[in-house]
């Protein structure tokens, strides 16, 4: 696929993002996002959403994510969250603790994210199949905000 056919969301989710090391940046970050910027919540594995998510559902997203990260990536830094601006994100992936692999970047395959907030109307991303535990989360997620 050429450049000039990806689109905004593609081209945001190839390009330069910078990653989120501790847990106290992790923290400020969150405090950044502004939930009222038109932001689509995508589970990865999911079908991607349509319309953007309201700003409620944003800061709810945004809060049991960052507790389920924090309970089960057993590790003293963050380094799971990564954004195309730091200060002003339009697009976040945030990756399963529980579905690493090599998401550094050293395998030919690298994990897709488990999930993406973005500014850009997001398409489908790989072909990852959630676990049955992640699928009832984010069902749960949904059922929540509806």
């Amino acid at each position: 696929m050429s450049a000039e056919t990806q689109t905004e969301f593609e081209r945001a989710c190839r390009g330069m993002l910078f990653g989120i090391l501790s847990w106290a940046q992790l923290d400020s970050f969150w405090k950044r996002i502004d939930p009222a910027a038109g932001w689509y919540l995508y589970a990865v594995g999911e079908p991607p959403p349509d319309v953007s998510a309201e700003p409620a559902a944003v800061r709810r997203f945004i809060e049991q994510v960052n507790a389920l990260l924090r309970k089960e990536h057993h590790h003293d830094y963050c380094g799971i969250v990564y954004a195309d601006d730091l200060r002003d994100p339009r697009l976040v992936k945030i990756y399963d603790p529980n579905h690493l692999g090599a998401s550094c970047g050293s395998s030919k395959e690298p994990p897709p994210p488990g999930w993406i907030m973005s500014r850009f109307l997001p398409g489908a991303v790989g072909n990852a199949v959630p676990t049955a535990s992640r699928r009832r989360w984010w069902e749960a997620f949904l059922a929540a905000n509806s």
